[in-house]
């Protein structure tokens, strides 16, 4: 089947395009369920979360403990005795993107999955981007909030998504070295972009034959 790896800056439409080219292409859509999964196997809880002193980890926890905690039929749970430090959020997060690629395949939004599956041949790396200003209005217009609140989410979303990265894999995540395909999505058609991510796809003999 294949796997497809999405890396969106905030205002890209990351999740939009990521749906529907997993819808197009046949293959499921993984986003928050990684996150929960990760969660889940650690056992951490959105309070023990949010008690990490690590700014790059509280950061990375809020995004994790936000969706709450559910069982892992697979890989069970770990105790919830200690708060899990950053090997061990990286390794489960490795784990269960690996699993989706041995598996079924399917379309994968953030989680670092460029970097993870870079040796795969199996796989497309995708990265949606766009000039600052453009991906704030494309927001604002998306969302229909207040320039303001969007700014603020946008500044605190890319700075925790670039942290990540940068803190686990010491790179940055706009490098267009990391990617098959770099899109700016400010200046095409939600559609469009759908369309050219589809076609890479297939090229790499990504989806149900």
């Amino acid at each position: 089947m294949g796997i497809v790896t999405v890396s969106a800056a905030y205002g890209a439409a990351g999740a939009e395009v990521s749906r529907a080219v997993a819808e197009r292409l046949g293959l499921p859509f993984h986003d928050r369920a990684i996150a929960a999964q990760v969660a889940g196997r650690l056992g951490v809880t959105v309070s023990e979360a949010e008690a990490n002193d690590e700014t790059v980890l509280r950061g990375l926890w809020r995004l994790v403990a936000s969706l709450g905690t559910m069982p892992d039929p697979v890989g069970g749970v770990l105790p919830m005795s200690a708060l899990p430090d950053a090997r061990a959020y990286r390794q489960q997060t490795e784990r269960v993107l690996a699993e989706i690629a041995d598996g079924a395949g399917g379309v994968v939004l953030g989680r670092a999955g460029a970097l993870v599956l870079k040796e795969r041949a199996d796989a497309l790396h995708v990265r949606l981007d766009g000039p600052r200003e453009r991906r704030l209005e494309s927001a604002i217009e998306r969302s229909g909030r207040s320039r303001e609140d969007i700014l603020r989410e946008m500044e605190a979303n890319d700075r925790t998504r670039e942290a990540y990265v940068r803190h686990f894999y010491r790179c940055d995540p706009a490098s267009a070295q990391h990617y098959h395909l770099v899109v700016d999505t400010t200046a095409l058609p939600v559609e469009a972009v759908v369309e050219l991510v589809v076609t890479a796809a297939r090229g790499r003999g990504i989806g149900p034959v």
